[in-house]
């Protein structure tokens, strides 16, 4: 049965049409750079998980990114990261030369590294880099060169290969490897067996196995292509790419979806084929990609492509309902007209006119395969492309022309054409010109250039007719016309040019056009409509609460009756089939083509529901209306960081809610916060995972316990707040698209603590002394009231005391004369001690004085009898230092004035000399010590020798201030 299978399979793909063409819609591609994600430009492995988080394998390490933010998480040794896996439970599995282990957030959803590698063998601690991780069963197999091993059950298991492990894969049930000398194996039970086959598989270098028609795998090979693999037999399947590959190396493979196969390749980029092996796509550096070396492959949840290159990471937004269309990839131009006519694509570009070839079974046109190939006779600038009678006629700048097939004719080639307008009821058509209206008529087979239209001769860009028969048309600076034409239709019965000066905001870039029966113009300041019983213009009341006063470009209306149109560079359609909030349309707008048209020529051709082309700049765009409005895309919103601000960011949570030992989508109440108070500033990250969408997202927010309503949307994804009171709160995010689809919010709640004033304790205290107040009061009160009772008799007692008082004050006037005598007495006796110190102070400096004076004059002299004839001089004066009597009179008058000073010392110290207490004395009043050296008639010297024997018999401690001690002792 698996052989049928495999030789029903061979022979659909050789019999098959191989056809190397690719589509001509191409999805937009996004370039993520080294400076954009701040790593290392390798990107070898991705994977995605539950949340829509994207990890890379770097060599700085693992990368993630969430749509808005980069993280990186180096391993300890620093080694690089060249392979991972997600578990269902969240762990990332990564591994580096000499480490292995898995990141997983901790309690405060923070990655952190794990490593297991003290589980293996001591002897295999030691190896090369992990080339591959793969989730197999319950089990996780990592690959080196030299072993690859298993990890199960918290035990490590190795294999080694006898040539080296070249490639580690699961495909279908099965787990494979290839070893260098052994070929494809596959692992069976628990050990690892070879696949026998009658193409040895030793030679082909198989770098992936896919999963094809049920037993049957896809193999892709190094050089030599493609094999179909079921049980034992293996066959070459011949693919439309077959010619690529025989010239490079297959890199990587993914299936990404029930037909379609991805296949990257070191030099030529990036084949999508199908399970015929007809090419579908290709994408190269031609196409947008920054490298055609791809060396892995992600395929989203959204079915979007992820390309990790070898400088870089690209995003090809593959499931997009937009694409682009080039019509020559080699000279990108200016694409402004476009028509589907006659089973063929039109692109009309600044530097000619271009088909290809549709097939009328596709209805999505941007997925036809084919080349864009030039339409003779069309070099030059085009203008416009409109089908009359079974006619495409073109708008160039040399004139009007019809297209027959790949080649135009020429109708009229005197000047310039811009558009053209049919005549009802007639096979006739009037064209714009640069010098006026042409009209152009049609002899039953072909058109012909009839004549121009007499009676203007301005440049009309743009031209329309109402129910009326009334051509009207526009100058890009002169404003409106009205034309009546004579029933000949060879000059113009009378005209009318609307400007400012008849309702319309400017002259300038208006665009006159004919919509549900309605002149309407696309000005610079909003939609205005023609009022014919006026004759001017007024502000249309039904487009004002679109557009209000922004410009319009553009306004187009398709067959089912909404209006496309171009306002501000945004693109944007009223869909009539969509009512909303009492109005009979809803308006989408596509942020994925803002700005792209070109600026005064926008040109919009919605040729159907599928099928939406628009100009631009470069090549044009094709949206897939349907296809959009339908996206089923599920909105999700991450939290991805939380700080708390204070001097310096804390992060409190990084991204990841856990429970139970996975991860989930939801806050664990485990993983409330509480920070204090002085930690009252927060800082909030939050992105999506639309990463086709970026510029369709826009967030709300709400802090609840604070705000009172969600935040008006906006494209920001970070929040501060500042100085919250203490209490509990929870920050709550959403997004939305351009739809107005909104997702769940996320939350995450935190605590803020009260300051230790503002905790239930505090407030206990607080109400104590509330009580106390009170009681206090009341008690007041009662002692007032006590008071009162007391007032007469205290009136009474009032009176016996004044008449005290006045005997009493009579008294103290006495006592205080009496002190005020002995003030006086205590201040004469204190000048008479000062007075009595200083002429002791005085007469010893002038004895001591005289004393030198004497000696110099002997010295100077030089007559050494004079010593001795001197000396009787000499002992008088030494006499009088030495005598005791003034020291008499000074202790008694210091002892009266001091409160017995030296009584008292004599008395607490005994051990106190004479001498020592007459430095006390001295010291009591202040002396400097040069001083008290002339009073004693020692010297400086001695002075300190006598200060220090004091401090000994008095036993003062060092740090005890001598002079404060005497100050106190007779207090």
């Amino acid at each position: 049965m698996k052989s049928f299978t495999l030789i029903f399979f061979l022979l659909n793909t050789i019999f098959c049409t191989v056809n190397a063409q690719t589509s001509i819609g191409i999805p937009t591609i996004k370039n993520y750079t080294h400076a954009d994600f701040n790593a290392g430009s390798e990107i070898y492995d991705a994977k995605q998980d539950k949340n829509g988080i994207l990890y890379f394998a770097n060599n700085d390490g693992l990368l993630t990114f969430d749509g808005s933010y980069w993280k990186s998480y180096p391993l300890p040794n620093k080694a690089a990261v060249k392979s991972l896996a997600i578990a269902p439970q969240g762990r990332i599995y990564v591994g580096g030369q000499d480490e292995i282990g898995y990141f997983f957030p901790d309690a405060s959803g923070v990655l952190r590294f794990h490593s297991i590698k003290q589980l293996m063998p001591q002897k295999a601690r030691q190896f090369a880099e992990i080339w591959a991780i793969i989730l197999y069963k319950n089990e996780v197999f990592f690959r080196t060169i030299e072993c690859v091993f298993e990890y199960h059950n918290n035990e490590i298991k190795t294999f080694d290969a006898p040539g080296g492990w070249r490639l580690l894969t699961d495909a279908g049930s099965g787990l494979f490897a290839e070893d260098k000398d052994e070929g494809l194996m596959n692992f069976q039970g628990s050990e690892w067996q070879i696949c026998k086959s009658q193409i040895p598989t030793t030679d082909l270098h198989v770098t992936g196995v896919m999963d094809y028609h049920q037993d049957t795998v896809l193999v892709t090979t190094l050089k030599k292509g493609l094999f179909l693999l079921s049980g034992s037999t293996l066959i070459k399947k011949t693919t439309a790419i077959d010619g690529f590959l025989s010239n490079d190396q297959v890199s990587c493979a993914k299936k990404i979806n029930n037909n379609r196969y991805a296949i990257g390749t070191k030099a030529q980029g990036l084949f999508i084929i199908d399970g015929k092996g007809n090419l579908i796509e290709r994408f190269s550096n031609a196409d947008g990609l920054q490298s055609n070396n791809i060396l892995s492959l992600l395929l989203d949840k959204d079915n979007n492509l992820w390309l990790g290159l070898e400088n870089g990471l690209d995003f090809i937004n593959y499931s997009s309902a937009i694409k682009h269309i080039y019509a020559s990839k080699q000279n990108q131009v200016k694409s402004n007209a476009i028509s589907v006519f006659d089973n063929k694509l039109y692109i009309g570009t600044s530097n000619g006119l271009f088909s290809t070839n549709l097939n009328p079974q596709q209805s999505n046109l941007s997925n036809n395969k084919g080349l864009f190939t030039e339409v003779q006779n069309t070099r030059g600038q085009v203008w416009s492309l409109a089908q009359v009678d079974n006619h495409l006629l073109m708008g160039h700048e040399e004139g009007a022309f019809t297209i027959a097939g790949n080649k135009a004719h020429p109708i009229a080639t005197g000047q310039g054409a811009w558009k053209f307008v049919a005549i009802p009821s007639s096979p006739d058509v009037i064209a714009g010109t640069y010098t006026g209206l042409q009209l152009l008529k049609h002899n039953g087979d072909e058109f012909k250039n009839d004549t121009k239209i007499d009676g203007i001769y301005e440049s009309l860009s743009t031209v329309t007719r109402d129910n009326n028969n009334v051509i009207w048309a526009c100058h890009p600076y002169r404003g409106v016309y009205k034309f009546q034409l004579s029933a000949d239709r060879n000059k113009i019965a009378r005209y009318t040019q609307y400007t400012d000066k008849d309702g319309l905001p400017s002259v300038l870039n208006n665009h006159v056009v004919f919509i549900k029966n309605r002149v309407l113009v696309g000005t610079e300041k909003g939609v205005y409509e023609y009022n014919a019983a006026a004759n001017k213009f007024e502000e249309s009341v039904f487009y004002k609460s679109v557009f209000g006063t922004s410009a319009v470009e553009n306004l187009t209306a398709d067959k089912y009756g909404n209006i496309w149109f171009v306002s501000d560079q945004r693109i944007g359609v009223m869909d009539f089939s969509k009512p909303l909030a009492g109005k009979p349309y809803t308006v989408i707008y596509f942020p994925e083509l803002a700005s792209q048209t070109i600026k005064g020529v926008a040109n919009l051709y919605p040729y159907d529901q599928e099928n939406i082309f628009i100009g631009s700049n470069n090549g044009i765009f094709h949206l897939n209306y349907r296809q959009y409005v339908k996206s089923e895309t599920k909105l999700n919103v991450l939290l991805t960081s939380v700080k708390a601000i204070a001097e310096k960011d804390s992060l409190i949570f990084g991204g990841y809610f856990v429970k139970d030992g996975r991860i989930n989508v939801g806050q664990n109440p485990s993983q409330v916060s509480s920070v204090s108070k002085h930690w009252n500033s927060f800082h909030f990250e939050y992105s999506s995972t639309l990463f086709a969408q970026k510029s369709n997202e826009e967030f709300s927010y709400k802090l609840i316990g604070f705000d009172s309503e969600w935040s008006k949307w906006s494209a920001k994804t970070e929040k501060d707040y500042t100085n919250l009171p203490y209490g509990k709160y929870t920050f709550s995010v959403k997004v939305r698209n351009n739809m107005g689809n909104a997702s769940p919010a996320v939350n995450y709640t935190f605590i803020v603590e009260p300051a230790w004033y503002q905790t239930v304790w505090a407030y206990i205290i607080y109400l104590l002394l509330a009580c106390y107040a009170i009681y206090y009061v009341y008690k007041l009160q009662q002692k007032r009231f006590e008071l009162h009772q007391q007032k007469h008799e205290e009136e009474q007692r009032r009176l016996s005391y004044l008449h005290s008082l006045e005997l009493d004050r009579n008294e103290k006037e006495i006592i205080a004369l009496k002190n005020e005598n002995l003030e006086t007495e205590l201040n004469y006796k204190n000048k008479e001690l000062a007075t009595i110190t200083m002429q002791q102070v005085e007469r010893g400096r002038t004895l001591l004085n005289i004393k030198d004076e004497l000696t110099n004059i002997i010295k100077k002299l030089k007559q050494p009898d004079l010593t001795h004839e001197f000396r009787s001089v000499f002992r008088l004066l030494t006499d009088s230092e030495k005598k005791d009597n003034d020291w008499h009179s000074f202790a008694i008058y210091f002892d009266k004035v001091h409160n017995n000073f030296l009584s008292v010392m004599k008395a607490k110290y005994p051990a106190l000399s004479a001498t020592d207490l007459k430095l006390c004395a001295y010291l009591r009043l202040n002396l400097t010590s040069k001083e008290i050296a002339q009073l004693m008639n020692i010297s400086l010297k001695g002075v300190e020798i006598s200060r220090y024997r004091v401090r000994k018999k008095l036993g003062l401690a060092t740090e005890v201030n001598l002079y404060d001690f005497l100050l106190e002792i007779t207090k």
